[in-house]
């Protein structure tokens, strides 16, 4: 009956609630004796209410096919939550600060003197071969100096105890809506835990992202127009976009409803008329912002936004040509962007990376292919990427092909021991892999939501944490010993 800790081992990894001798870890011991009083229909009956919880607040989320259709799945969710002490949390939260400030004087450079190229510390062929660098913005200088204002950066911990940064997202990086969703979720099943724990909020993050992007406007008025631009209700992040409206009380507009003027002021269709917009959070790709600059064809952004934009008449959140940074192998260099523009010892390290840009890298990673986690420069969602250890001799010999086509294109990492967490599987607790992206915000100050979107891989034994291949979420819980 209920939940065994004396049963529940795994000890060749880290678990971020049972340690290997079958004892709660100190932050998890009160949710782990509440667990183990539950008997098994009572824990049926806890995830039976989330699931009807999340269908009747319509949290899902979209999956596209390889016949280019697509379709709506229900948000998978996992009761048991991943709990983290404050005190853990604020090493991490200073080293997402720091990270992202480094990554935003790196953008602001590259965009200006390109210094940090001059001076040798990043390769000038790796930002020649870039695809995400918008010759366009050469010259910008956003407010504040921020271009990524929203970031999402994946950490994930080792069996070690290490937590380190997977990857960074600066360019239109999702996934937020469900950390809230996640916590509303959990009031709902564990209303009395969470009378027994000092958890830190995360709702305030609407209010927080509101207030940063209103502070971007480039008209001193008192309530800015704020929009969120979507590419529209086919778009697999399209509940966030939503929702994140809703929750801001902005309107949510596609690249129709927009229009420039001749003086490259930003104009919303009303019913009432054109009424003007100082802000747009948009959340669709560089290259379908703007016909008139990036793809001619393109219907899901507005004619002149980037004229507007370059001539101070409009902001965007995240800034075009954010994605410079936003490159699996500059990810690589960003321990000595920290040291070089901050002057500063890095908190949160990376995985150790090679780069087969590298000859003697590159030898090495082929010469290791079925222990290394290969992935492409500018893919995500966990695709295009070859795990050597799960896979076939036929995939590596596949990679080894792309990889010497393209040698900048590609990096390596060790394979991970991801750190798990107790999950629900018929009835019982078994661990799951799981990793997690905090959300940044950066204006005039800098925000780290308290925890992040835990992803864990339902799948027992897999490393893959996206929901589009199988992986779903727990709440994160960042808890108050002190308090």
């Amino acid at each position: 009956m209920g939940i065994s800790w004396k049963d529940y081992v795994y000890p060749e990894l880290y678990d971020e609630l049972i340690t290997p001798k079958g004892r709660p870890r100190p932050v998890a011991r009160t949710l782990a004796r509440q667990l183990s009083k539950f008997a098994d229909e009572e824990l049926e009956a806890l995830k039976a209410t989330a699931d009807a919880a999340i269908q009747e607040m319509g949290i899902s989320f979209t999956v596209y096919n390889q016949e280019g259709g697509s379709i709506d799945r229900q948000w998978p969710f996992d009761i048991i939550p991943r709990v983290i002490s404050k005190k853990e949390w604020t090493v991490v939260e200073a080293g997402l600060k720091q990270r992202v400030k480094a990554l935003n004087h790196f953008i602001s450079d590259i965009y200006a003197d390109q210094q940090i190229v001059k001076d040798g510390i990043f390769p000038a062929d790796v930002l020649k071969k870039s695809k995400n660098f918008r010759p366009h913005c050469v010259g910008m200088k956003p407010k504040f100096g921020v271009w990524a204002h929203i970031c999402g950066s994946d950490l994930v911990r080792h069996s070690d105890g290490q937590i380190y940064v997977l990857e960074d997202n600066l360019r239109v990086p999702s996934g937020v809506s469900y950390l809230l969703e996640n916590r509303q979720v959990m009031k709902r099943v564990f209303a009395d835990l969470f009378g027994d724990y000092a958890i830190m909020p995360v709702d305030d993050y609407p209010s927080q992202l509101f207030d940063m992007l209103c502070e971007l406007s480039p008209r001193d008025v008192s309530l800015p127009q704020v929009v969120v631009l979507t590419p529209g209700i086919y778009n697999s992040a399209y509940f966030e976009h939503a929702y994140l409206a809703q929750q801001m009380g902005c309107e949510l507009v596609e690249g129709s409803d927009l229009v420039v003027d001749d003086d490259d002021c930003v104009y919303m269709k009303t019913i009432g008329g054109l009424e003007r917009v100082d802000v747009i959070y948009r959340r669709i790709d560089d290259m379908f912002l703007d016909p008139e600059v990036f793809q001619p064809d393109s219907v899901l952004g507005a004619k002149g936004l980037m004229r507007a934009w370059l001539k101070g008449k409009v902001a965007l959140a995240n800034a075009p040509g954010a994605g410079v940074a936003d490159d699996k192998v500059v990810y690589a260099f960003v321990p000595k962007m920290i040291e070089y523009y901050l002057n500063e010892k890095v908190i949160l390290p990376n995985v150790p990376t090679y780069l087969c840009m590298h000859d003697e890298e590159l030898e090495y990673v082929l010469g290791h292919l079925d222990e290394l986690v290969v992935k492409p420069a500018n893919e995500s969602g966990g695709y295009g990427m070859l795990v050597g250890p799960k896979s076939t001799k036929k995939e590596r010999d596949q990679f080894a092909k792309l990889i010497k086509a393209d040698p900048r294109n590609y990096i390596a990492q060790p394979t991970l021991n991801l750190s798990t967490v107790p999950t629900m599987v018929d009835g019982h607790a078994e661990p799951r892999h799981v990793d997690m992206r905090p959300f940044i915000l950066s204006g005039s100050r800098c925000d780290v939501t308290m925890g992040g979107l835990t992803r864990v891989a339902l799948r027992k034994g897999s490393l893959v944490v996206n929901s589009s291949q199988g992986g779903g979420s727990k709440d994160t819980w960042i808890v108050d010993e002190e308090a």
